[in-house]
């Protein structure tokens, strides 16, 4: 698998990596799988089918500077900060329950190598101890697919709490009492700085390095003008 890295080591909202991912499939994704990690400033990212104003505390995040952006995939909402780890999967394929299968396998594999017992399951998940340390979702393009997922390394808890505001029935159908009760972080199972697990990750899944040209990130920048209109934002996409 191709370790992607950028020409340039500048900070990027989180809506220029779904344009990224969106990018190496169309134009990347030719011949070996694809694979990326990013971190973001504090940011709510939710899915393509959801009602923003039931899913992001938009008041708490306007007040924090807390950003939010719509991703093209299915799934929950998510808060990512510096504190967490993004991971994005580019692969040929057009089946959805084994490409899910095998990405969320590599990273309970990935994990045990650090001595971590992870578990998958069938609602995209990667769990330790039977907590979530790891929510992963799907974006299809005809011919490639995209995974893309957080770990939880560490978090602003206050942020992940106030900035999401999760159905009462999803809590309830987990039966806790908080979002906190069904997290595990993973810092909490390992010594490995998130500097240092970054490296692992990439050491450990890829065996080459591919880095974009300023050309492609001017392409990217492009592709995410998508993202950033509050048409797309704000109105869901049931289609």
């Amino acid at each position: 698998m191709i370790y992607v890295t950028l020409p340039d080591a500048e900070d990027h909202r989180l809506s220029f990596f779904l344009a990224m991912e969106e990018f190496l499939a169309r134009e990347k994704n030719q011949g070996d799988d694809l694979f990326f990690t990013w971190q973001v400033d504090s940011t709510v990212i939710f899915g393509r089918n959801q009602v923003i104003e039931n899913e992001v505390n938009l008041d708490y995040c306007r007040s924090h500077g807390i950003a939010f952006y719509r991703r093209k995939s299915g799934g929950g909402c998510v808060f990512a900060d510096r504190s967490n780890l993004m991971m994005s999967y580019i692969t040929r394929s057009d089946e959805v329950t084994t490409t899910f299968a095998h990405y969320m396998q590599m990273v309970a594999d990935m994990l045990g190598d650090l001595g971590i017992a992870a578990t998958t399951t069938q609602n995209n998940d990667v769990l330790i101890g039977g907590r979530k340390v790891s929510g992963n979702a799907f974006y299809h393009i005809p011919g490639h697919s995209i995974v893309h997922g957080t770990m939880l390394f560490d978090t602003d808890m206050q942020h992940m709490l106030q900035a999401i505001t999760p159905p009462r029935t999803k809590l309830d159908k987990h039966g806790v009492e908080s979002v906190r009760q069904r997290i595990t972080l993973l810092k909490e199972h390992s010594g490995i700085s998130i500097e240092d697990f970054r490296t692992f990750i990439r050491k450990r899944l890829c065996d080459r390095t591919c880095e974009l040209t300023p050309q492609d990130v001017q392409a990217i920048e492009t592709i995410e003008q998508e993202y950033l209109n509050p048409e797309f934002i704000y109105k869901p996409n049931n289609h």
